[in-house]
């Protein structure tokens, strides 16, 4: 390991000691890698040993809510992966969620031309739920009102806009069931 490596290391730990108390909880042993951007973290949850990777954003832009509203299990690993919640977005322990991953609970009406769409009420507003030891690869996007079942692959590129069961892989946009993952014999 390189001495600017080394740097880095140290960097991100006191960085993740510093902003931990800001959490609703924040696990042991859980990093957060810079750079990182969040809003309103007393409404995120952060289990045990997760790896939140450079250039993620979690962002809960409403405060009306009293209670967590992002909930991330152990073990939970992200690479620039943007969640932004404002009713309830879950992920279950041991879920990997590779470069470029978006997950949102809610999405912005687009029917007044006249207004910018981020102006427009929200039109959206419904949980999302990753099971345990699911995996979502490369820019996958996932929709308000989705549960993803554990163990549940979700191939790259994929837009994720209905259930998808626990242990099948599913691909496409939208994404589609290919097939059920097997136990190993």
């Amino acid at each position: 390991m390189t001495a600017f490596q080394q740097a880095q290391r140290v960097r991100d730990a006191l960085f993740s000691a510093f902003v931990s108390r800001g959490f609703a909880t924040f696990g042991a042993g859980s990093r957060i890698l810079l750079p990182f951007r969040t809003g309103n973290p007393h409404l995120i949850e952060i289990g045990r040993s997760v790896l939140v990777g450079p250039s993620s954003w979690l962002m809960v832009p409403r405060v009306d809510a009293g209670t967590p509203v992002i909930h991330l299990g152990d073990r939970v690993r992200m690479n620039q992966t943007s969640i932004t919640a404002v009713r309830e977005v879950t992920i279950g322990d041991a879920v990997d969620l590779a470069r470029g991953v978006y997950i949102s609970d809610h999405m912005h009406g687009f029917d007044d031309v006249g207004v910018p769409i981020r102006d427009q009420p929200l039109v959206r507003v419904a949980p999302v739920r990753i099971g345990a030891g699911a995996w979502l690869g490369q820019n996958v996007v996932v929709m308000p009102g989705v549960t993803i079942g554990e163990g549940a692959v979700i191939g790259a590129n994929s837009v994720v806009t209905r259930d998808v069961p626990a242990h099948t892989v599913a691909v496409g946009a939208p994404a589609r069931a290919l097939r059920e993952v097997r136990a190993a014999s």
